[in-house]
């Protein structure tokens, strides 16, 4: 297939194009190794000098067919699918730093993500800055430090639903020699391409929109290869001097714009594994196929409950960059003008028992951690996934104490408004 297909195309038929009697479905290849003949040819395969497969840790058929489809939605050039969103996020970010060196990054994001930078990259002797996303540039260059490493964002922010200046962003990584890392799970590549915009790197929940329907959980990494590694070489030794565990090998001297990807499977998952089990990418790819029909649906529903959150005398305040007096509906317009996701983020007048007498009065919507479903899920943060913290607590972290992550799903939108309604009315 010669043709560059459109997104819709790429959902579909991405990442594989069956042969002469071959399935038209990619098959689950669930074998953890791989026979030859002779011993030479598997010899070049960890000499990195041939390709091939030889054992699932390292690279499995199924996964890397879904793999390249998520890299074609992107645009980029390389992708690694892992066993989780979490694992993509440090993979992206640890295959470039080391201990001794510093990342910078936004306050608004994934609250799993918060930790693992600022504590468990912390014990690996990374240190992180947090910044808030919407000050000048002036003030957010005052976090770099000769050590830094990582610049990292997220397009649209979970749970509070900022919209990401990704432009801004990359301008300021690049200025101070280091890639842009955006976590692009709640726009998916339907919504939003961040390469397109200077983001260097992107990674991903598939656990969310991708799959869609609860089944699996996934990450991935997709390298734009437009970062010059080679330009910044003294920042990042990984990739740009020898490997001893290769023979002297140098990522990006033998393998160019796949450097980045090739360390990443080569050096992290041999040493460290989350790798996703084939069966787990086969139902990825199932979701994959009808994400641009998902996500139009879910923006439309989506659309249509922030209306009505925004008008009822319950509702304090609403985030989603689809309403016109959103703080981030410039910026939407720009980066998202087909449509945000289906995530929106509002608070009720009274305090956080208001909140959870809304959600336990809820009927068909689903208080659960998950997001970015075909079903519509609920959450408050405060009192769910970041009831460790303190009000003050959650504020550095972008998240008021009265937000509720409300997840809308592809479900009838009356039936969601009816359920929503009868909540509001027991308050």
């Amino acid at each position: 297939m010669n043709k560059k297909l459109r997104i819709a195309s790429l959902c579909v038929q991405g990442g594989y194009t069956p042969k002469n009697g071959e399935p038209i479905e990619p098959p689950i290849i669930q074998s953890t190794t791989f026979k030859y003949d002779n011993s030479e040819e598997m010899a070049m395969l960890f000499d990195l000098k041939k390709e091939g497969y030889f054992y699932t840790r390292l690279q499995n058929p199924t996964n890397d067919v879904v793999a390249k489809k998520i890299t074609q939605l992107e645009g980029g050039i390389g992708g690694v699918l892992t066993s989780s969103g979490q694992a993509a996020n440090f993979y992206a970010v640890f295959n470039v730093c080391q201990s001794g060196d510093h990342i910078v990054t936004s306050n608004e994001i994934y609250g799993g993500t918060f930790n693992l930078f600022g504590v468990t990259l912390k014990k690996m002797g990374i240190d992180c800055t947090y910044i808030n996303p919407e000050s000048s540039e002036e003030e957010i260059q005052k976090a770099f430090r000769p050590n830094t490493k990582v610049f990292f964002g997220e397009t649209i922010s979970n749970p509070g639903c900022a919209v990401l200046d990704i432009e801004k962003f990359a301008r300021i990584a690049h200025k101070n020699g280091v890639p842009l890392i955006v976590d692009n799970t709640f726009a998916t590549p339907v919504n939003c391409r961040p390469f397109e915009w200077g983001a260097d790197i992107v990674t991903h929940s598939t656990t969310k929109y991708m799959d869609g329907t609860a089944s699996q959980v996934g990450g991935c990494i997709v390298d734009s290869g437009n970062f010059d590694w080679m330009l910044h070489a003294e920042k990042f030794p990984g990739l740009c001097s020898p490997d001893e565990s290769y023979h002297g090998l140098t990522y990006v001297k033998a393998f160019g714009k796949m450097g980045y990807t090739t360390k990443l499977v080569a050096q992290l998952m041999r040493d460290l594994g989350s790798v996703p089990a084939p069966m787990n990418s086969f139902i990825l790819n199932l979701g994959l196929q009808t994400l641009h029909l998902r996500m139009a649906q879910h923006c439309k529903n989506a659309q249509k409950v922030a209306e009505f959150l925004n008008k009822d005398p319950h509702v304090a305040w609403v985030h989603y960059s689809g309403l016109k007096d959103d703080a981030n509906y410039d910026r939407a317009q720009k980066y998202l003008p087909h449509g945000s996701c289906g995530v929106i983020a509002f608070g009720l007048k009274g305090d956080r028992n208001t909140a959870i007498k809304f959600m336990d009065s809820l009927d068909m919507i689903n208080i659960v951690t998950h997001v970015a479903d075909a079903r519509t899920c609920v959450l408050h943060p405060a009192s769910h996934t970041h009831r460790q913290l303190s009000d003050e607590q959650l504020r550095q972290a972008g998240i008021a104490p009265d937000l509720i992550r409300l997840s809308i799903g592809i479900e009838d939108v009356d039936d969601i408004l009816d359920d929503i309604k009868q909540a509001l009315n027991k308050l």
